[in-house]
């Protein structure tokens, strides 16, 4: 059966059919929503973790065990993850471990526009990258089979065209694949130096290998055309390059590191004049190049943002098609209507304060009309970043504060503000607590009490944890009350010492937000509320209709019962 699927949808459904037993994650755009749907499978244990680290973490440790796990990240959150991945690569695998990674070239929801497959070449780990959905089902199960044969993890690279992206995928049956046995092995998994030395030499020799293999591997293909022109592509620019320039010889690559440089020799011995087609980095050129093998690639495409079919043919024939622009009234991005983070940099603005801000939807308080944030860097950097303003400035405590969310202060916030009591730092904190993480579309976190599922849990609570790292002033008000909340901001300004200020309202959308098109065989799974409370979905497999998320009183449960199970028509 065949079915339209997400880039996303398909990399969890190809990681359900290859057996994957553990699926860890952070969520972050454009990935998030490969961990969402696992969860959706009541045979995959799916988590969000705090942080891609931690993920990554718990992959291994599933991975050592023996089951196939899956932990996935988008790139900026592979830097968090680069600690455990460098030294996975050296020891390897037992259970095949594979980490999807979203790449997002032109920065549609990030902070800067790094690309994986540099990250991988540093720490030896083998890459995939698929082009639409259907390769993306069938890569994520090729990376498994890799994973355990060459006793290495493996990066699935996405961007964000093919994770978002629809397209028809072929749906198979589940493949089970019975945990391995466990047998402690010192001298694999345990990486101090004497045993490291050894496994980087394994690490060198299995990249060599990979790379002569990949030569055979069906990934990898020569489509054959024109003499004159060929182009060596991967990922979503082959659909690019297929419609720029349908002519030419193609050779598409599923494996982007290591090389398959046999192949590519040939290939570029069989055209006159061979040229790279890549997004971001000049990763294969570079490679390719280094390898003896003569092509073009940046010297005429560029190095920043995403390509289109009229760009590669722009580029390497000199053509283009005229694109008719219409005059439209500018919509930047804003807080949403009732956001409770308005409130909060209401008074921010109106106190001209310096604000050093984080990763979130709140770092929107930066655009107009609010205005009010100074800098944003990475997540949880925002407590660093006041800190150091103070050190460099004893006197900016008074005109200065940190604003972080609370997913992201969970997150790398924690460690910042423990720094912040043990230097002695002179700052002020805000923590802004919508319940949620909602900059990646309202995900649960450890201080909502509920786990990806829904399924109640501890209910981390933040006040307590800031108290407990020895902060001894911490206030929590509504953002809704303005004078509240600037009298909390203007009394923690002035004390000498760490001052956090934590700003508690639900994310609006919480309960305004509708999930339109649901298709309900039944009501909630837990506790049947939703007969008592007539909830507008259980019309009898009826489509087209809404649902608010805020119906079930009794347990909570209903918008992650409506949501995993009901969107889009799912039974």
């Amino acid at each position: 059966m065949k079915k339209l699927l997400l880039g996303d949808f398909a990399v969890a459904r190809g990681a359900w059919e290859a057996g994957v037993q553990v699926a860890a994650a952070y969520p972050g755009t454009p990935s998030t929503e490969i961990t969402e749907e696992l969860a959706r499978y009541d045979d995959v244990y799916s988590e969000w973790s705090p942080n891609e680290k931690v993920a990554l973490e718990v992959g291994i440790g599933a991975s050592l065990r023996g089951v196939r796990t899956i932990v996935s990240m988008k790139h900026v959150g592979l830097n968090v993850a680069c600690d455990p991945l460098f030294t996975a690569s050296y020891t390897g695998v037992n259970g095949g471990l594979v980490v999807a990674v979203a790449d997002d070239p032109s920065v549609f929801s990030s902070q800067n526009e790094q690309d994986t497959r540099l990250t991988a070449v540093s720490a030896q780990v083998p890459v995939l990258e698929p082009s639409d959905s259907q390769e993306a089902k069938d890569f994520t199960k090729f990376a498994f089979e890799l994973s355990e044969k060459y006793d290495t993890p493996v990066i699935l690279r996405l961007t964000t065209r093919v994770a978002h992206s629809q397209s028809l995928v072929e749906l198979c049956e589940r493949e089970e694949h019975p945990a391995k046995p466990y047998e402690r092995n010192i001298a694999k998994y345990v990486m101090m130096p004497a045993n490291a030395r050894v496994k980087h030499v394994v690490v060198e020799e299995r990249t060599e290998k990979l790379s002569e293999d990949s030569n055979g591997f069906s990934v990898n293909r020569i489509e054959e055309g024109s003499k004159e022109l060929g182009i060596i592509c991967s990922g979503g620019v082959y659909q690019y390059v297929k419609e720029a320039l349908p002519q030419a010889s193609v050779l598409k690559l599923g494996t982007v590191w290591p090389l398959p440089y046999k192949l590519i020799e040939r290939f570029a011995k069989s055209v006159k004049r061979c040229i790279v087609a890549e997004e971001l980095a000049p990763h294969l050129e570079t490679q390719i190049k280094a390898h003896g093998i003569a092509v073009e690639g940046k010297n005429i495409f560029p190095r920043c943002g995403e390509f289109t079919a009229n760009l590669i043919r722009k580029c390497v024939l000199g053509e283009q098609t005229e694109i008719k622009s219409h005059s439209v009234p500018a919509r930047p991005p804003v807080l949403c209507a009732g956001c409770p983070h308005r409130g909060v940099f209401y008074v921010l603005s109106k106190l001209k304060l310096n604000v050093l801000g984080d990763i979130g939807c709140y770092t929107l308080g930066a655009v107009p009309p609010l205005g009010s944030m100074d800098a944003v860097v990475c997540m949880g950097a925002s407590i660093g970043m006041a800190i150091g303003f103070e050190k460099a400035d004893p006197e900016a405590h008074r005109h200065s504060v940190a604003v972080i969310g609370d997913s992201t202060f969970i997150h790398s916030g924690i460690t910042g503000l423990i720094d912040a009591v043990y230097n002695k730092a002179k700052v002020t904190v805000i923590i802004l607590d919508n319940r949620t993480t909602g900059m990646t579309g309202h995900q649960n976190h450890p201080a909502t009490g509920k786990t990806i599922k829904n399924e109640p849990t501890y209910e981390l609570d933040l006040a307590e944890v800031c108290r407990a790292v020895g902060v001894r002033d911490v206030v929590t008000v509504d953002p809704g009350d303005l004078k509240a909340t600037e009298q909390a901001v203007k009394d923690a300004l002035s004390h000498e010492e760490v001052s956090v200020v934590i700003a508690k309202r639900p994310c609006v959308l919480l309960t305004k937000k509708l999930y339109r098109g649901f298709q309900v065989n039944g009501n909630c799974k837990k506790c049947k509320a939703c007969l008592k409370l007539g909830c507008p979905a259980i019309v009898n497999g009826k489509e087209g209709i809404s649902i608010d998320v805020s119906l079930c009183t009794e347990c909570g449960l209903c918008q992650g019962v409506c949501k995993f199970n009901a969107i889009e028509g799912r039974d």
